[in-house]
């Protein structure tokens, strides 16, 4: 009996002791603010020592802590960035879009945007495991060149202005050079509109490709096969007045040659 009296005092005593137990302290702006940059910036640590798995865990706390704050945001690109240098460019593309799609008036937007073009770039680029890219589906060729051309239209003065102009004349070639492979494939099978149809689109199409010569001459060639020598001359003719000093003024020539033989023939 004593002993029963004894626990139920003491239950008496700790209940207010528990009920008047103080919540944890709220932190006040602050220090949610110096916390999430401290956490933040521990998670920088270990993405510039390339420690990917580590960064990518401490970058999500970040997140997952402190999603009110800014450093939540910057998180979500660096999360992005561990992707891009771990050259898996689709998991980057989307979380590069996912910050400009949810944040658009952040001042990282543009980087963001920036990112997405790289990463298209990279990932259209040549690979020794594939087919040349001339006989590849250049469904990401195609974005790269139309994100690029955007990327430009909207930040013409971006410090990266060069490298994308860069990006852009190589995928400019890319898809020229493409039209043209198709335009010989074409040709090879007397399919002569068709042929003259793909070196038109790229003429028009991918302008300063850089391919132009080229592609006239065998706009050119293929006029002389459908027996259309004024056609013909003129887009050789071309060529010549154009570009002097493109080796592509060696076959323009010859087909002159032939077409004045043919003329003299007559």
């Amino acid at each position: 009996m004593r002993s029963v009296l004894v626990l139920a005092l003491g239950l008496a005593f700790a209940a207010p002791v528990i009920g008047c137990a103080a919540p944890p302290r709220a932190q006040n702006p602050l220090e949610y603010a110096e916390d999430a940059k401290r956490a933040y910036d521990e998670a920088l640590d270990a993405f510039y020592d390339h420690d990917w798995e580590t960064a990518t865990q401490l970058f999500e706390d970040v997140k997952r802590k402190y999603g009110y704050s800014r450093y939540a945001r910057l998180a979500d690109l660096r999360v992005a960035d561990i992707a891009f240098h771990q050259e898996k460019y689709v998991e980057a593309i989307t979380g590069y879009k996912g910050f400009v799609h949810d944040y658009p008036n952040d001042a990282e937007v543009p980087y963001a945007r920036y990112r997405v073009v790289k990463s298209l770039y990279e990932q259209s680029g040549e690979s020794l495991l594939l087919p040349p890219l001339e006989e590849r589906d250049l469904a990401t060729v195609h974005e790269a060149y139309s994100t690029i051309q955007a990327f430009l239209g909207d930040y013409p003065g971006y410090d990266k202005t060069r490298e994308l102009g860069y990006m852009l004349e190589v995928v400019t070639g890319v898809l020229a050079r493409h039209e043209l492979y198709v335009a010989r494939f074409y040709l090879g099978r007397d399919n002569f509109p068709a042929a003259v149809a793909r070196c038109q689109y790229a003429l028009r199409s991918y302008a300063h490709s850089g391919l132009e010569p080229e592609a006239l001459v065998l706009l050119g060639e293929t006029y002389l096969k459908m027996k259309q020598p004024a056609d013909a001359r003129a887009v050789l003719e071309s060529v010549i007045a154009r570009y002097p000093e493109s080796a592509f003024v060696v076959p323009a020539r010859n087909f002159l040659g032939r077409l004045d033989r043919a003329e003299q023939s007559n």
